[in-house]
């Protein structure tokens, strides 16, 4: 039987409720199953474990991911990853025993656990990186993936070995954005070299599928293609890498969470106040993810004319604002110049440090800013979490 939706809820019918009365009634015939999703090798499963204690939600994890990886194995299918998520809430219909005492044998009925070893114990994601960068936006369109890749080169620029990851796997932008178009996707086994542009590493989703294709992907596809451009993509050791994510709150960011330790995070944010209350929600997203928000960026903040006059078209300043209100450090202003729109669309972001005409100015100084800025907030996240501490320079 292949694997899919329905196989896999016949496949949960082996796994017991621990807390079912009169025993033996499995997770599916209690109701507690509330969401199967399954595509190209990666299953996700809700399940309502209101009532267990911690020993029987542990086993039941590990049940219906095992029960899923069985069926798996004998559809001679390959599965890259399950997802088992438990709710609080309490089937309904069902009404369940008081806990037993933590290490009691939950009462099962005739079923057995599923006979599947642990599976081994695997390094670390990006171990080789020394610093994990994400940056977000509460909403599309306010510039985060120019900021991201002008970070990646400003970092490079510095002597960093940096990295960059389009982890916006609706939207890439950086086959333009880096000049991508006539480099070739090549594959080593089972890693990807990243691209090297701009004296960084690349990877973007964007040039692994048609450049004209929509993405249409439910949770567990974007959960599998962002786990794939982390863990297949040849990044060698860093001392940055950057990943770029999709606007909003959503899959990405969770799954980003979970598989990876992050330093921080840059929240980009445009000066109107609609921009600003959606930048909030992504601040606080991060902060529930115990991720620490690094800084806030201004982008767009004001428009440079080539006859060198600023003109404040969103209303500079009201990202430092919300920085403040909500007790995080700003990392400065990014104004909006034909040239950084030029270099953009020309996949030339070099361009956006090199150029030394008096029109770039004013972006090559708040970029410089920008990127000191982010190292120092970077040094000092380290030595709060106590990977580095401060050294004194005698001369």
């Amino acid at each position: 039987m292949p694997v899919d939706k329905d196989s896999i809820r016949l496949a949960l019918t082996r796994v017991p409720y621990p807390a079912s009365i009169g025993g033996g009634a499995d997770i599916v015939a209690v109701g507690a199953v509330s969401k199967i999703a399954y595509c190209d090798g990666y299953a996700s499963v809700r399940i309502a474990a209101g009532g267990l204690h911690d020993d029987q939600r542990s086993g039941l994890m590990q049940q219906a991911a095992a029960a899923i990886r069985l069926h798996a194995h004998q559809a001679q299918e390959t599965l890259h990853d399950v997802h088992v998520e438990l709710t609080d809430d309490v089937p309904q219909g069902l009404n369940v025993k008081p806990a037993p005492a933590s290490g009691a044998p939950a009462p099962g009925g005739g079923h057995r656990p599923i006979p599947i070893p642990p599976a081994p114990q695997q390094a670390r994601p990006l171990a080789n990186v020394k610093h994990l960068i994400a940056v977000g936006a509460g909403k599309g369109g306010v510039g985060k993936s120019t900021v991201a890749v002008n970070l990646a080169v400003g970092l490079a620029r510095r002597g960093h070995a940096v990295g960059l990851m389009d982890g916006d796997i609706y939207g890439p932008s950086f086959p333009t954005m880096l000049g991508l178009g006539a480099l070739d996707t090549n594959v080593h086994g089972t890693l990807i070299p990243p691209f090297p542009v701009h004296g960084i590493k690349a990877m973007t989703i964007g040039k692994l599928v048609d450049p004209e294709k929509p993405l249409i992907w439910r949770g567990p596809m974007a959960h599998g293609a962002f786990k794939q451009l982390v863990e297949q993509t040849a990044w060698g050791e860093l001392d940055y890498l950057i990943i770029d994510l999709p606007p909003g709150t959503g899959d990405v960011a969770l799954t980003m969470a979970q598989l990876l330790k992050l330093t921080g995070a840059v929240v980009v944010c445009t000066p109107q106040r609609v921009a600003q209350d959606d930048a909030v929600r992504a601040a606080r997203m991060f902060q529930q993810l115990s991720i620490e928000v690094l800084g806030v960026v201004e982008n767009m903040s004001f428009f440079v004319g080539d006859d060198g006059k600023e003109y404040d078209i969103f209303g500079r300043g009201g990202a430092q604002l919300m920085a403040q209100r909500l007790g995080v450090p700003f990392l400065g202003s990014v104004p909006i110049t034909m040239a950084l729109r030029e270099n953009s669309d020309s996949g030339d972001p070099s361009a956006n440090f090199t150029d030394a005409s008096p029109r770039n100015r004013p972006l090559v100084d708040a970029l410089d800013r920008l990127v000191t800025n982010l190292e120092n907030q970077v040094a000092l996240a380290g030595m709060r979490s106590g990977k580095t501490s401060p050294q004194l320079t005698i001369s």
